[in-house]
């Protein structure tokens, strides 16, 4: 009795509960091969020969072989020890043998086999020594691609096959393998058992262990993360564990705690001069300035000495200190108003949050004797809290010494133990104000303006400040404005309207008093306006003089020289021409496959996304490179977003990277309503995705079909009229989408159409009539044009054919097109000249739009400018929408034309009129003999024409029904 030892071990994604490296060598022996097996054991074996040698390393090597081939009925087995299956549901044997060639073996009896048998027995502990074969359940037949002969044993050829099969569910603690022979000559090689798992990772700093998948295959096992050290959870991470041990897309993410950052997918403490105040996914920062850190995994920064942080800063703002002392302070006294005025300090600390206060101090003859001015003296519009750098004083006392300390403060400056810093000025309030200015005269007037100069005062006591103007038209309010010099022009006045003009001086000693209100009486007068109005004369009388002048040199140039004009005329036309044509050429797409790197493309016309500001939330579908999942996209300073996400599966070629990219290039170049918006792109970071805008009713198609008969013939109408707007636009930048369809065009909740999925779309050439050329790729036969089907030449043309299929998609409520013809037959029956009918209800104005897009010259098919207008006239006059195809009945005469289907007395009438009068016998033959299922018509396009034909009577036979008539 042999036990066969199984020895675990690891091996990539899937764990091994059984694996033999049994040598890889081979001896031959006459027609017995004998292979080697590293210390097998068996519990039964009948006829299997177990063989140890040493091979050309010096180590033992053993096999299993049988080769009863000269004797009938054999019934040979081999059966291992008890197999403990630990946490597998499903478990796989691969098994390496050779197997000779029956018809090799010379004197072989008619029994000889080229297969042997798998079985597999479940059991919670061993059996012992005791082996029953029909206890067992066959797994599978087990024939080798590879079978030698006795050339190969020769020449030392070993021709190994492998083979695996699955087993599952197990469902007890572990099971047996056994191996039959039924008369081959086979050589067991190797037998490794092992199970699939998802292996422990780590994504989105959360950790996922080992996890089994189940043994459904459409079924997930859905798996919730932890979050590594120093790590918290934003939203509960899950991944999916699939049938072959990959992890699918991660939902939800974990983030590092305050005072840590990720690196290498787990969070480390933040180094001394570095601080983190939030949980995320960022990293440490640098302290601000004028603070510090010594210690690791620190939320915020400490401020040096003498700078200090409010308590409603964030720990992000720099470390501030009080400002220094407010500079330049004057002040001007008029009448019974003293003004303070000042600059703002030259250190502010570094905030902007500046404020004064002002305090008012009576002082003696000695400067140490003083006291606070007290409530009689009053502040405008206060004296604490100002912002602005100036302040009025009101009711203060005559020959009084007033000094005023002026301090500015900021929101660091109570935390602050430093003295105060102010600037202080004494005021004595009986100084002598500044003297009246001189003479105002009028320099010049205009029309709208005028010019005044003075003469300065004598005696100002003091630096001039500036000057101001005050001017109103009698009894209406007043307008001022300053000047530095003693002069000032005034512009924006009426003109021919009386204006008086008050000036006075100001100095730091305060304002002088306004000049008499009589001492100017300033106005646009009569020989001003003269005088102006005759320089416009002027100007106007050369202007005409000139103008006169040039159309008579123009007459004589047109009579003495009409052939060169003639001439100029045929030049300048010719440049117009060129000129319109080059126009024409422009492009304003740029196709991604141009670039020398087509990553470049994707960010020039895409914006990057920082991944921490999507919240994927589930999956949605499948795509092409991997799952496409709804979410949300958090914009700084807007509310976040609803978006759809398309990921790259993780594995993937850089072909596949740029080719999955390559559409959002496309798309970032689009800006239309009805084109679906490209938010971003994650390139920086895995899994690599593509953010677009969320379209809650999702594909068009099913989204019809989930609403069949629930529309408007205007609320179809609308949606049509929104994707020709959408392919307008693309055509109109002279791009073709090539895979136009309901199901590529989404729809939001306000039920508006968006042209989406450029996967397939190319650029046309410069030549407005070119076509796009591939060389291959699938094409969606039941929604292309002839001559794309036929030439793959693809046009705005042959997406306008697209579009009267997508018409026909959504009047009939997102029906397959053509039905359940095959594509073979739907090639060969467009060729014959068939076309859809008018899908029940739809409007006869429609499907003849529907005809037109499907002329089989495609010059002849309407321009998505024209579709839009049309489409545009039907919605303004829904009456003619009322007509429907059913109302009117008849049969084209040729392929395209618009169909007036008369009623039809007999069966001749109805062949007659679609030129098929040949099978009027054939037909009536069948009428008399209904069991007859042959009618003759052996032409495979006039059976099409027949049954098109019928598929609309039945369809108007429909609708007479439902109006209620007998038929």
């Amino acid at each position: 009795m042999f036990f066969l030892l199984l020895l675990p071990q690891w091996i990539s994604t899937s764990e091994t509960i059984g694996a033999y490296t049994w040598g890889s060598r081979v001896c031959v022996c006459v027609c017995i091969i004998r292979i080697f097996l590293g210390f097998p054991t068996l519990l039964f074996s009948f006829q299997w020969d177990a063989i140890t040698e040493m091979d050309e390393h010096n180590r033992p090597i053993h096999t299993y072989q049988v080769c009863n081939v000269m004797e009938p009925n054999q019934n040979n087995w081999l059966q291992t020890n008890w197999v403990s299956r630990d946490a597998a549901q499903k478990i796989y044997v691969e098994m390496k043998f050779t197997l000779r060639d029956c018809n090799s073996i010379p004197w072989v009896l008619g029994t000889c086999k080229e297969t042997f048998n798998l079985y597999y027995v479940e059991s919670d502990e061993p059996h012992g020594v005791k082996f029953k074969p029909s206890q067992y359940t066959k797994i599978d037949t087990i024939a080798a691609d590879e079978s030698f002969t006795q050339m190969d044993l020769g020449d030392r050829i070993l021709k190994l096959n492998t083979e695996v099969r699955e087993v599952g569910p197990i469902n007890k603690k572990g099971f047996y393998l056994a191996f039959q022979d039924i008369g081959a000559c086979i050589a067991l090689v190797s037998v490794r058992v092992y199970y699939k798992k998802c292996p422990f990772t780590v994504r989105n700093l959360a950790m996922f262990p080992d996890t089994i998948p189940r043994v459904d295959s459409s079924s997930l096992v859905e798996v919730r993360g932890s979050c590594v050290k120093s790590a918290e959870e934003r939203d509960t991470p899950k991944l999916y564990c699939g049938a072959d041990g990959d992890w699918l897309v991660p939902l939800g993410r974990c983030i590092c705690s305050v005072g840590y950052e990720e690196l290498d997918g787990s969070c480390h403490a933040c180094r001394p001069g570095f601080y983190k105040a939030f949980a995320g996914n960022v990293k440490c920062s640098k302290c601000p300035p004028h603070s510090l850190t010594h210690i690791e995994a620190t939320s915020v920064c400490q401020c040096e000495k003498g700078y200090f942080r409010a308590e409603k800063d964030p720990p992000t703002m720099a470390c501030t200190r009080p400002p220094s002392a407010p500079r330049n302070v004057v002040f001007n006294i008029n009448e019974t108003a003293l003004m303070l005025e000042w600059s703002p300090p030259s250190d502010t600390g570094g905030r902007k949050d500046l404020t004064y206060s002002v305090v008012c101090k009576k002082c003696g003859s000695d400067a140490s004797q003083c006291e606070v001015c007290g409530g009689g003296i009053r502040f405008v519009p206060r004296h604490t809290g100002l912002t602005n750098s100036s302040v009025t004083v009101l009711d203060f006392v005559s020959h009084v010494n007033y000094t005023f300390e002026i301090e500015a403060t900021n929101g660091v400056s109570e935390l602050s133990f430093s003295p105060k810093q102010f600037t202080a000025i004494t005021v004595t309030t009986d100084q002598d104000a500044p003297t009246l200015i001189g003479m105002v005269r009028k320099d010049w007037a205009s029309q709208n303006s005028i010019a005044l100069s003075w003469q300065e005062p004598d005696f100002p006591h003091g630096a001039i400040l500036d000057y101001e103007i005050k001017y109103y038209e009698k009894q209406l309010s007043y307008s001022s404005t300053r000047s530095k010099a003693p002069s000032v022009i005034v512009t924006g006045l009426k003109p021919a309207t009386k204006y008086i003009f008050h000036i006075r001086v100001r100095t730091a000693a305060g304002y002088s008093g306004y000049t008499s209100p009589s001492s100017l009486c300033a106005s646009l007068s009569a020989s001003d306006m003269a005088a102006e109005q005759g320089q416009i004369l002027v100007i106007a009388t050369a202007a005409v003089g000139g103008f006169t002048l040039l159309v008579i040199l123009t007459l004589f140039f047109l009579i003495t020289v009409p052939s060169k004009i003639k001439n100029l005329r045929i030049i300048f036309k010719s440049l117009n021409h060129i000129y319109r044509a080059k126009i024409r050429r422009l492009k304003t797409y740029i196709d991604p496959d141009t670039y020398e790197d087509p990553s470049l493309a994707v960010h020039e016309f895409a914006k990057e996304i920082d991944p921490s500001r999507i919240r994927i939330e589930r999956v949605i579908g499948a795509g092409e490179f991997g799952e496409v999942c709804s979410g949300r996209l958090k914009t700084p300073g807007k509310r976040e977003i609803p978006v759809a996400i398309k990921t790259l599966k993780g594995g993937y070629m850089d072909r596949q990277r740029r080719d999955f990219l390559r559409e959002a290039s496309i798309m970032g170049q689009f800006d239309h309503p009805n084109i679906i918006r490209l938010e971003g792109v994650v390139t920086k970071s895995k899994p690599v995705m593509i953010v677009v805008e969320y379209m809650e009713n999702g594909s068009l198609d099913s989204f019809l079909r989930k609403h069949d008969g629930h529309f408007t013939v205007i609320q179809l109408v609308g949606m049509l009229r929104g994707i020709a707007s959408g392919m307008k636009y693309l055509s109109d930048m002279g791009y073709v989408h090539r895979d136009l369809a309901a199901r590529n065009i989404l729809v939001n909740s306000n039920l508006m159409c968006k042209v989406s999925d450029f996967g397939l779309s190319r650029v046309l050439e410069d030549d407005p009539e070119a076509a796009y050329t591939t060389s291959g790729g699938k094409i969606p036969i039941r929604w292309t044009a002839p001559e794309a089907i036929a030439y793959r030449k693809f046009s705005s043309a042959s997406d306008a054919w697209s579009y009267g299929i997508v018409m026909w998609e959504v009047m009939s409520y997102g029906e397959r097109p053509y039905w359940e013809m095959s594509n073979q037959d739907v090639i060969l029956s467009i060729e014959e000249g068939y076309r859809l009918p008018a899908p029940m209800g739809c409007p006869a104005s429609l499907h003849q739009l529907m005809l037109h897009c499907w002329q089989k010259e495609r010059n002849l098919r309407p321009k998505f400018s024209d579709i839009v207008s049309f489409l545009d006239k039907l919605i303004r006059n829904p009456s003619t929408l009322h007509t429907l195809v059913e109302d009117i009945l008849v049969m084209p005469d040729s392929p395209g034309e618009v169909p007036e289907y008369p009623l039809f007395v007999s069966v001749s009438d109805w062949l007659d009129s679609i030129k098929m009068g040949q099978y009027k016998n054939n037909f009536m033959a069948a009428v008399y003999n209904l069991l007859s299922l042959q009618i003759g018509v052996a032409l495979i396009g006039h059976q099409r024409r027949i049954v098109s034909s019928l598929q609309t009577l039945r369809l108007h036979m429909m609708h007479i029904q439902e109006k209620g008539f007998h038929v």
